[in-house]
């Protein structure tokens, strides 16, 4: 619900709760004679106590518990829990596991990019509440949607037994390995698909974004030989420097604040960004070839400093993510698939690792301890906890830009700015602020 604005420079905007977006948050702006007062997106969701679930733990259970923080997030999850588990306890990886690692990712990102551009974003621009009327005005688009995220959770299913909740990433590599056949029938499967892909561009290429800029520091992984998902530094686009995975403590600064069950994030300024925007800037000389011309196409170049730009950052991510699945499962087809090869075994049962991925919403950390192979300490910084305080820098700069426009529309080009960041709200919340009286 929300109040009309008495004058061309008051705003009184409160969105109970914000829609299309994964979780429960609020839009809350108050200015007055052109003042702003307020700004924020409130995270009201109950908390999720991830930490805790996890003391006491085994290196076996662990990924298989933290998969389930986000049923869309389900690999990035399970593959940087595996990470500091493999980390923390000297498991070694093979080429071949790791190769599926970071082809399962790029399928991952493909079918929560699918998710969010079409079902959650797309509606916005063409002036509809939600994506139920396009499937009467529009219905090839939204079958081209339904068939592109069918297809990467296929992927997904293939590699891992299924995308949600994967069980068959496990410390050290695979459960279970596909086959050398059922890879190659993936690969003539995804290639059917690339007109489908060309039409995603087309259709974002179409659409006309807000004309908002706000430079800020865009932080993700980075890595010199590739489009950073699966591994790499921790980059800032303020330093300009990346530092290693147990050291993001020297970048990264968490906080608590009272409007939030989620906690917020600093680096070098008080807000910064994570998510597909971020790694776009950062990492752009290193996208596939037809993701350059697709972002040419879109027009949106390197760096960007408008929010709404995030959404077509994510439709080139989808291009460069559809051109590396196939290009990965060309190289573990030549290798040909070990289908009997064990995971790797732990080198000691004690030990502190850090794992870092690019999930689809941006920078993911888990942080474990491990004392005779179960957990004694666990730190994990969710994306969307990462990019709450540079939300509410956008909101405040926002505000002034649309003073004097009606209610409805100044309301709708705030929500489009925070749908923009793709957050993933109950993902964020696990943060427990006890007051002792």
């Amino acid at each position: 619900m929300s109040e009309v604005n008495a004058q061309p420079r008051d705003l009184n905007i409160n969105v109970h709760h914000l829609t299309r977006v994964e979780g429960h948050g609020n839009i809350v702006v108050n200015a007055t004679n052109g003042e702003v007062v307020d700004a924020k997106f409130e995270i009201v969701e109950s908390p999720r106590f991830f930490e805790a679930m996890l003391k006491g733990r085994s290196w076996q259970e662990a990924q298989f518990i933290t998969s389930r923080i986000c049923g869309i997030c389900a690999v990035g999850h399970t593959s940087t829990s595996l990470q500091g588990t493999e980390m923390a306890l000297g498991i070694e990886l093979s080429e071949q596991a790791h190769l599926l690692r970071k082809t399962i990712f790029f399928a991952e990102q493909l079918q929560s990019h699918i998710l969010h551009t079409y079902f959650l974003v797309a509606p916005d621009f063409v002036g509809a509440p939600s994506v139920i009327p396009l499937a009467s005005s529009a219905p090839d688009v939204v079958v081209r949607a339904l068939k592109l995220k069918k297809l990467a959770n296929h992927i997904c299913e293939v590699i891992a037994g299924r995308h949600v909740h994967p069980i068959a990433m496990v410390p050290g590599g695979f459960a279970k390995y596909p086959s050398t056949r059922e890879l190659k029938t993936l690969k003539e499967k995804i290639l059917s698909f690339s007109g489908d892909i060309d039409e995603t561009v087309k259709l974002f290429a179409s659409f006309q974004v807000p004309d908002f800029q706000r430079e800020t520091e865009y932080v993700s992984l980075k890595h010199p030989n590739e489009y950073a998902f699966y591994e790499g530094d921790i980059y800032s686009s303020d330093t300009r420097k990346g530092v290693k995975n147990m050291d993001y403590r020297s970048l990264i600064k968490e906080k608590v604040v009272d409007w939030s069950t989620s906690k917020h994030c600093s680096a070098t300024r008080d807000a910064y960004a994570v998510g597909a925007l971020a790694r776009f800037n950062n990492n752009y000389d290193l996208l596939h070839p037809r993701a350059k011309r697709a972002a040419e196409q879109i027009g949106i170049e390197a760096p960007s400093y408008n929010t709404y730009h995030y959404n077509h950052a994510q439709v080139v991510e989808i291009v460069h993510c559809f051109e590396e699945t196939a290009a990965y499962l060309d190289r573990l087809i030549e290798m040909g698939m070990d289908v009997d090869e064990k995971p790797g075994e732990p080198a000691r049962m004690s030990g502190h690792g850090v794992g870092a991925c690019e999930v689809p919403r941006g920078l993911l950390i888990h942080d474990y301890t491990y004392e005779d192979g179960s957990i004694k300490d666990a730190n994990l910084i969710i994306p969307t906890g990462m990019n709450l305080a540079n939300m509410d820098a956008d909101l405040r700069a926002l505000a002034p830009k649309v003073f004097g426009k009606p209610h409805e529309e100044a309301e709708l080009a705030m929500e489009m700015l925070i749908r923009a960041y793709d957050p993933c709200i109950s993902c964020s919340c696990h943060l427990l602020h006890v007051e002792w009286v």
